[in-house]
C-alpha cells in the first residue's frame, strides 16, 4: 500500500512575510521613488542617485525593523512561557481544567478531553508547550528567527528596488522605461507571491501592479508641482 503523505509551506512568519514584503516594499518604494524624482524634471543621473541612495536606506530599514519586530515578538513569547510554567507550578488542577474545557470547546467529548489534557499534563514540559500553542496560537519551540527574517527582508527590498533603476544603469534616460521596466517586476512579484495563496497569478500580479501605480502617480503629481513651484 503506497503512503500517502504531504508538506506544509513555512507560514510561522519566518522568511516569507519578510521577503514578500521586503520584495514589494522594494519595488513600490522605488518605482514611487524614480517616478518623483523624475516627475521634477530631475536627469538620469539624479535619477539614480536617488533610486540607489533610497535602496541602500530602505534595505536597512526594513532589514532592522524586522529583526527588532521579531525579536521583540519571540521575546514576549519567551515571557508568556514564564508566566505559563509559573501557573502549572502554582496552579496545576486549575490549569488542566481549563485546557480540558479548550479541548472540549475545539469539539472534544468531555471524557476524551479529560483523558487527553491528563496526558499532556504528565509532562510538564508539553503541558508549558500545549498550552502556549492553545492561548496564543504560537509553537513556543517554532519561533521564527530574527535573522533570517532581517536578511530576507534586506535582499529582496534590495533587488526589487533595483528594478525601477536597470534601464538607467544600462545606459538609458527615459522615465517611462524605468517605471514600466518597474511595472513588470511588480506584476511578476505579485504573480510569484500568489502560488504561495489561493489567488491567481494574474490577480496577484494585477494588484500588485496597480497598488504600484497609485504610489507612483501620487508621487509624480507631487515631483511635478515641486519641481514646477521651484523653477
Amino acid at each position: 500500500m503506497d503512503e500517502i503523505g504531504h508538506t506544509h509551506m513555512d507560514v510561522s512568519g519566518g522568511w516569507i512575510r519578510p521577503a514578500v514584503f521586503g520584495a514589494m516594499d522594494g519595488l513600490v518604494t522605488n518605482i514611487a521613488l524614480v517616478a518623483g524624482v523624475g516627475g521634477g524634471g530631475a536627469d538620469s543621473t539624479v535619477i539614480v542617485l536617488s533610486g540607489m541612495a533610497g535602496l541602500v536606506a530602505g534595505a536597512f530599514s526594513m532589514a532592522l525593523g524586522e529583526y527588532a519586530s521579531v525579536e521583540t515578538q519571540n521575546n514576549a513569547i519567551s515571557a508568556e512561557v514564564a508566566t505559563e510554567r509559573r501557573e502549572l507550578r502554582t496552579n496545576p488542577h486549575a490549569e488542566q481544567a481549563e485546557l480540558v474545557d479548550m479541548y472540549v470547546e475545539m469539539g472534544l467529548s468531555r471524557e476524551t478531553a479529560e483523558r487527553a489534557a491528563a496526558e499532556v499534563h504528565a509532562n510538564p514540559e508539553l503541558a508549558v508547550r500545549v498550552h502556549i500553542t492553545q492561548e496564543l496560537g504560537v509553537d513556543p519551540q517554532e519561533q521564527p528567527s530574527p535573522v533570517v527574517a532581517g536578511v530576507s527582508s534586506f535582499l529582496c527590498f534590495a533587488v526589487g528596488a533595483l528594478f525601477p533603476l536597470i534601464p538607467f544603469l544600462l545606459g538609458a534616460d527615459s522615465l517611462l522605461l524605468g517605471l514600466l521596466v518597474g511595472g513588470v517586476g511588480l506584476f511578476a512579484a505579485g504573480a510569484v507571491v500568489s502560488r504561495f495563496t489561493t489567488r491567481s497569478w494574474w490577480y496577484g500580479g494585477t494588484r500588485q501592479l496597480l497598488f504600484g501605480a497609485v504610489a507612483a502617480g501620487a508621487t509624480y503629481v507631487v515631483g511635478m508641482l515641486i519641481g514646477v513651484g521651484v523653477s
